[in-house]
């Protein structure tokens, strides 16, 4: 198995210590990767606090090309890379795939928005003072940025934090999960053979504990994070006067109208979606609301959906859903099913837990204040409640801590405009689940879903601020 490098200042190191990362669902070893040390980080960080101003005014089609250049090698090695996510992260190799070509479409869109990322001009001859006076608008970078990756998408969200600090010409210091760092130091190899001046990239696979001192590190006055809501919010807390961006997660809400009369097509994505990726997914569907009119209906659809879903070995063609990330994780999914049946809800399906593997679940009637309702499962669990109107399934899917997407299943155009404009989320979804997203859109949620929105446009925006420089003497 490989034994990777990390990467400071777009070079790559070795250490004398290294960490083995095993797969999932056998224990076998996916790779190895070396620890950087105390001096190698500090060399990253310095490296991208000297080389701000360089890259910032590096000219657009250097950083374009860059960006090019890694969309396309990773279409080039898709099938290699692939196979190491789902061998660092236990995610069948069909998700895998998809993400590849996902992280591939970010790295392209990224590339596109750098080349237009241009500023506007202002006329201020709009009050005499102004007279003979011209504004240019331009956004330019807060400075370098410290990217913080989960381990449910070891490249795309890698990806969602790379490739618009590259855009804008933002150093970066990326920080990816430990449990699955290889395909970012993976990605390193790519971003290496671009012409990228040194220090405008690290990626150092350090532990949780390391990364607290790199949030602190005021030579990294951003801070983009991924992953839960305790620590997120931690960081925000811990440094007031930085910029910090969150994608927190959720627990993902879809209702269904009853005027929607394609049930197969609901029930077949409610049951791919809350089961993908062993429920791994800031928008997997975790809580059904459906009208009365259709819930038994699509209830039996759902069920038949699930149980036709292939499960074991994620390496196997075929296999929908695999292990969760470790058997810690699927040990706590398991517990947080026995609750809700404790607590009155049924269990219509799964519920059983083999090492790290949860059988799809799907729960009916489990009382809202329970953890599979109220909070984030990240769990291949489901759970579809009855409701008598779509008001009632409006307020339940808005009395949530979280608000990152919904889905709506309805063919009325009013009432898709009512809904949309009533609930308490980042995006809305009609005529389909949460879990949809366009790598283009901006992409993030409010309350404890956190703050900020992703997609290259959107973070190219968060990563800079306007500047303004006003010519005079002007004949407008």
């Amino acid at each position: 198995m490989t034994t990777f490098p990390y990467w400071v200042a777009g070079k790559p190191v070795t250490s004398d210590e290294t960490v083995v990362v095993r797969h999932s669902f056998d224990g076998s070893e996916a790779g190895s990767h070396h620890v950087p040390s105390t001096s190698d980080i500090e060399a990253a960080v310095q490296a991208a606090h000297d080389v701000q101003d360089e890259f910032a005014t590096l000219p657009a089609h250097v950083r374009a090309g860059a960006l090019d250049h890694v969309s396309r090698v990773l279409g080039e090695r898709s099938e290699e890379i692939a196979q190491l996510i789902t061998a660092e992260s236990g995610k069948p190799l069909k998700w895998a795939r998809g993400e590849i070509g996902r992280a591939a479409s970010t790295f392209r869109w990224a590339a596109e928005e750098a080349r237009r990322f241009s500023g506007d001009l202002q006329r201020l001859d709009t009050d005499p003072g102004g007279t003979g006076r011209l504004a240019l608008v331009r956004r330019v970078p807060k400075g370098p940025v410290l990217g913080i990756t989960p381990f449910n998408f070891p490249l795309n969200l890698v990806a969602h934090k790379v490739a618009p600090a590259i855009a804008v010409g933002a150093p970066i210091v990326l920080k990816p999960a430990p449990a699955t760092p290889l395909t970012a130091l993976l990605l390193g190899e790519i971003l290496a053979e671009t012409q990228l001046p040194a220090g405008s990239w690290s990626i150092l696979p350090v532990s949780n504990e390391e990364s607290a001192k790199l949030v602190a590190d005021p030579r990294l006055p951003v801070v983009s994070f991924t992953g839960s809501v305790p620590v997120g919010w931690g960081i925000r807390d811990s440094v007031p006067r930085k910029h910090v961006a969150l994608e927190l997660g959720g627990n993902a809400a879809v209702l269904v109208c009853p005027d929607w009369t394609d049930l197969d097509f609901a029930a077949q994505r409610i049951a791919t979606f809350a089961m993908y990726q062993a429920g791994q997914s800031c928008i997997s569907v975790q809580r059904v609301y459906a009208h009365a009119d259709v819930y038994e209906e699509l209830q039996a659809k759902v069920l038949e959906q699930v149980r036709a879903l292939g499960t074991g070995n994620p390496r196997t063609d075929g296999v929908d859903v695999g292990p969760l990330i470790n058997t810690a994780a699927a040990s706590r999914v398991e517990s947080w099913i026995t609750a809700a049946v404790e607590a009155g809800g049924e269990l219509l399906t799964g519920g059983k837990r083999d090492g790290a593997t949860v059988e799809p679940t799907v729960l009916a009637n489990v009382p809202e204040d329970a953890s599979v309702m109220a909070d984030e499962v990240f769990g291949p669990v489901v759970s579809i409640t009855r409701v008598d109107s779509v008001e009632d399934g409006v307020r339940r899917i808005n009395d949530s801590r979280f608000g990152l997407q919904a889905g709506v299943f309805t063919r009325d155009l009013p009432t898709a405009f009512d809904v949309s404009a009533k609930l308490r989320v980042g995006g809305v979804l009609v005529g389909d689940v949460p879990s949809f997203r366009a790598d283009q859109m901006p992409y993030g949620g409010v309350k404890d879903s956190g703050v900020g929105r992703e997609g290259p446009a959107s973070a190219m925006a968060d990563f800079t601020e306007e500047r303004v420089t006003v010519l005079t003497g002007l004949t407008l």
